[in-house]
Order: C-alpha cells, then structure tokens, then sequence
C-alpha cells in the first residue's frame, strides 16, 4: 500500500488504538507501534461517560463491549467517618436520555480488549509490539520513523506519525519537549475483588465515592458485575514512575485511620489481598502539540489528574478529531494537524483544570469540608447532574 496514505502511531494504549480505527475508517493505513511485548491487563476499572461511549459506538464497538460493561443506576457520595450518604446523582437512562449516549463502567483489560480486536480485524490497520518508536525526522513529504525491537532498529516512512505513548512519552521528548511531569502529591492504589465478599449494599450498579480528609476512595463494580473495582487516592510523598508498582495493605491503611474513616470504608479497604499503586503526576497545557507532520494524543499531550474519571474519554475525543481532521485536510497534512491541535487545545486544558480543582474539593477537611457537604446535600440530583452538561454532551464538529 502507498505511502501517501500510512500514519504511524507510537503507543498502543486506549488513545493509540482508538486513534487507529477512526483513522482506518477514514481511508487510512495505520501501523502501531507498541514497545510492549504484549497488551495485559494491567489496571482496573474505567468511567466511560457519555462523551466517550457516543464514540466508542460510533466506532461500531457496542456489540464487544456490551457484554463486559455495567451501566450504573447512581453515584452515591457519602462521608468517610460516618458511612452516611451526602447526595446521591441519578445515572442510568437518565444519563443516557439527557446526553444521547449511555454512562459506563468498564474493567481497562475489556476495553483494551474491545479494541485490540477490532484492531486485529482491520486489513488497513498492523500492530506490532515489542516495537518502540526511538526517534523521528519531518521531511516535505511527511516524517520518518526510526524503530527499535530488541537489537534490530528500522525505518518507516509515512504521511505522518500521531504520539500517543503516555504520561512518559518518548515521542514528546523526541519533539523537544524533554520536561519532566511534576508530581501531585498524591498516590492512587487500585485493586478487584469478587463482589461476593463487599457489604450487599456496595454490590450494585453504583459508583460510591467516599470523602475523607487528605484521601478519598471510589468503588463501583466492572466485569458486568461480577469484580468490584476499588481506587483509594491519598496524600504522599512516594513518586514512583511504574503505574503497576504493588502497594502493602498497612501502608494504606496508615491513610485511613480510625478517627477520620468509619468501619464501613476501612472494611472496603480491607477486602482485596493484593494492591497496585501508581503516583499521579500532571503536566501544565502545551502552547505546541506538534511540528511538521506529528502531533501529540492523550496523555502524551495532557495528562488528566483521575479525579473526573476523563483521562481515557480525552484521548478517545482526541482520536475522533485527529481522524476527522486529516480525513479532510488530506492534501495539507501538517495544516490538518495545526488544525486538531486547535480544535483540542481550550476543551481539554479546562478538564485538566476542573480534574484538579475536583481533586481538592474532594479532600477538604474541617468547617471547608462541612461546607461543601452542605453544598452538595441542597444541590440535588438534578443540579449536579447539570453541572457536567459542559463536559458530557460535548459533540465534535
């Protein structure tokens, strides 16, 4: 196949692959390249708000992920010490009648499932892993590619070539922008365990978010129902790189003593037998995404602090756009890329924004803290549902 119409893409994450069937559904051939032996399952469960499923079923992905998903019914967000709940936010049809698109919880290893396969199913699409992409120049006909697996390194030229290998990202680097991300202060452990050993009350289709002082705990079920996902996100000083790095129970429990956090939550905490943890790090908004015929997607370009669940619904938005952007500025890929980064810059430098602000809100402590439950008990379902039309019925051009 020519040339003229192969876009390279570093990075076989959620971004990655989403980025290469919406780029194959334009006409495109895509290869990925991946520096991961395999694709594991390695992390836990995602929120999938409308903003993401209406393109994930665009993508024609319903009938492989329908099967693994849970459609919760609320978010219910109660107090730390006392179990009791401060307001509830009605999900469910709902969700799905107000934005067009449903509202999903998902285990990560499903999704990237979904996707794999669809990848794996598509003629104009080559994945390899094993593969990373080392280093790149930007000629007048497009950019070339130099790869490494294991000792061999190689070659590819394309149209273009889209960097969506992570937080890390080696593509960002090669661009210039050799910037570390900065450290949040706080550390997000994650575990499953089977629902049959949670409290009866936390088995159903809800998504429980718990606030606490200097640390808070969301838990909502995935694998349609039958894992409870659990992420606990504390104050610390630890800054490991690793995202699967394991966690002992008694170093995170040491966040969630008796005198702030209730029985209930502590025996949440106290189901799983093993726990991961990864340090959350940020990166302030890139004034340039890209140069030439490269740019930058999901995390490689603006990684999202989890605290409003978006990170994996901004390189999915990210993917669709780039799509549509090269789709029609085929004759001027550089000017298309100029484009996407434009049309993506404003929408998610203000999630990143509202992720932290989020983050803080979520662990105030004392008479700050008795405020924002008061807020929050008088707003309703209704007003704080209202309160992410800007972000959930987003629709791209």
């Amino acid at each position: 196949m020519a040339s003229s119409r192969t876009i390279l893409v570093a990075g076989a994450g959620i971004g990655g692959l989403t980025a290469a069937l919406a780029l194959a559904r334009k006409g495109f051939r895509v290869v990925i390249f991946e520096q991961a032996e395999e694709l594991s399952e390695t992390g836990a469960g995602i929120q999938l708000s409308p903003n993401a499923t209406r393109l994930l079923l665009e993508l024609d992905l319903g009938d492989r992920l329908r099967p693994q998903v849970v459609m919760p019914e609320h978010l219910s967000i109660r107090r730390a010490r006392t179990g009791a709940e401060i307001a509830r936010m009605r999900l469910g049809a709902g969700i799905e009648f107000r934005y067009g698109a449903p509202y999903w919880i998902i285990h990560r290893g499903d999704l990237q499932a979904a996707l794999r396969d669809a990848v794996s199913a598509n003629p104009d699409i080559v994945l390899r892993l094993g593969t990373r992409v080392e280093d790149f120049a930007i000629h007048q006909n497009g950019v070339t590619v130099q790869t490494r697996q294991r000792d061999h390194v190689g070659d590819e030229r394309a149209v273009a070539l889209i960097g969506a290998d992570g937080l890390w990202s080696r593509t960002r680097a090669a661009a210039g922008d050799r910037s570390k991300p900065r450290f949040s202060g706080r550390t997000a452990w994650r575990a499953t365990v089977q629902t049959s050993v949670m409290p009866e009350i936390f088995r159903g289709p809800a998504v429980h978010l718990w606030l606490g002082r200097n640390a808070h705990l969301v838990h909502y079920p995935v694998r349609a129902g039958s894992l409870i996902n659990i992420v606990a996100i504390v104050n610390d000083t630890w800054q490991g790189e690793d995202w699967s790095a394991p966690g002992a129970s008694d170093d995170l429990m040491g966040h969630f003593g008796k005198l702030s956090w209730g029985d209930t939550a502590r025996g949440v905490l106290q189901a799983p037998g093993s726990w991961l943890k990864w340090a959350l790090f940020d990166r302030p908004p890139l004034r340039r995404r890209g140069q030439g015929s490269m740019t930058l997607l999901g995390d490689a370009a603006h990684p999202m602090l989890p605290f409003l669940a978006q990170g994996a619904a901004m390189a999915i938005e990210d993917a669709m756009v780039l799509a549509d952007c090269l789709a029609s500025g085929r004759d001027d890929i550089p000017r298309a890329l100029r484009t996407y980064e434009a049309l993506r810059r404003g929408r998610t430098a203000r999630v990143q924004r509202a992720a932290r602000f989020t983050g803080e809100l979520y662990q105030l402590a004392g008479p700050l803290a008795l405020a924002r439950n008061t807020v929050l008990a008088r707003m309703g379902s209704e007003k704080l549902r209202s309160r992410y039309d800007w972000l959930y019925d987003w629709r791209r051009l």
